[in-house]
């Protein structure tokens, strides 16, 4: 038998020429898009500094998330109400379901939200027998956008909210009907908690689509909001770009935000599905429980109670 020590092997990374090459020109044309942000005065940052928080612009922020939020709460009612009634037994509802669907999601939102101003000429007065109000004195230009978005989206999220709850396993539906749980009860605390995890990235990405699409309320028309306003005092000021850049840089900021808080949301519907940090999934056990359980040795220990 030789008793030779073998000769060690040393691994060297493969050469990736490209990959630098890539980043390298990348690099380049970061720094001359920045140079020429700087050095070109046509874009006035000036004025964009100026206006950055004007009352007006602030305005438009304001009511620009006005309009996003509410015009999603409206949507995940609707859209949680059409899936529940989509997946039930009753032929009725599921026809009355797949028909707001198919309406609002096959035809344009501008068309839509142009419908929905017009409510008031189609119905001048609204009533019951010799009661009757005017339509213009309990229906405005905001009501009417939130109405308008909050629909549609609701069509949109619909199939997500029933692609997430039925992404859960029957057996769930199964089990808690087996322990005599309504079905309303076995939604709310087993089914919904699970499919979360399927439901919120879709829904945080239509919350900042929502959050661009009030730009199209002009239709209503409503004129408050971020877009309209900042076109406005971009033609009074002759000035457009340095005001749609100001809508630029509010969009953006609200997006990041927007975006952190989804990641959140995800991040704690996950728990348990996305292969948790040792560490993390010790938190909580004593230093006996930590230390068998990373030895490997935890099935052995039937006395063990780990609480994760």
């Amino acid at each position: 038998m030789s008793t030779e020590t073998p000769e060690l092997i040393r691994a060297r990374p493969v050469p990736r020429p490209s990959v630098w090459l890539s980043a390298a020109i990348v690099a380049v044309l970061a720094v001359l898009l920045v140079v020429s942000l700087v050095t070109n005065q046509n874009y006035r940052w000036d004025v964009v500094g100026k206006y950055l928080f004007d009352s007006r612009i602030l305005s438009g922020v304001g009511w620009t998330l006005l309009l996003t939020v509410g015009a999603m709460a409206l949507g995940i009612i609707m859209a949680v109400t059409m899936a529940i009634m989509r997946m039930g037994t009753n032929p009725i509802l599921r026809g009355v379901s797949w028909a707001y669907i198919w309406f609002f999601r096959g035809t344009p939102i501008y068309t839509q939200l142009v419908f929905w101003g017009l409510i008031g000429t189609l119905y001048p007065k609204i009533g019951i027998g010799d009661w009757s109000i005017s339509t213009q004195d309990i229906y405005n230009a905001a009501f009417a956008a939130i109405l308008g978005l909050g629909l549609n989206e609701g069509a949109y999220l619909a199939e997500t909210v029933r692609g997430g709850l039925q992404s859960v396993d029957k057996g769930q539906w199964e089990a808690a009907n087996a322990l005599g749980m309504k079905r309303s009860t076995t939604l709310r605390r087993i089914v919904i908690p699970q499919a979360m995890r399927v439901i919120v990235p879709p829904t945080g990405n239509e919350t900042i689509s929502m959050l661009k699409t009030t730009s199209l309320v002009l239709a209503v028309p409503f004129a408050l909001e971020l877009t309209f306003v900042s076109n406005a005092l971009g033609n009074k000021e002759f000035l457009p770009i340095p005001l749609l850049l100001v809508a630029a840089i509010w969009y953006l900021a609200i997006t990041s935000i927007l975006m952190v808080g989804q990641s959140r949301i995800e991040a704690y519907y996950g728990k348990g599905f996305d292969g948790e940090k040792p560490a993390k999934a010790a938190h909580g056990m004593s230093r006996r429980q930590q230390s068998i359980l990373a030895s490997g040795t935890v099935k052995d220990d039937p006395n063990l109670e780990v609480t994760p």
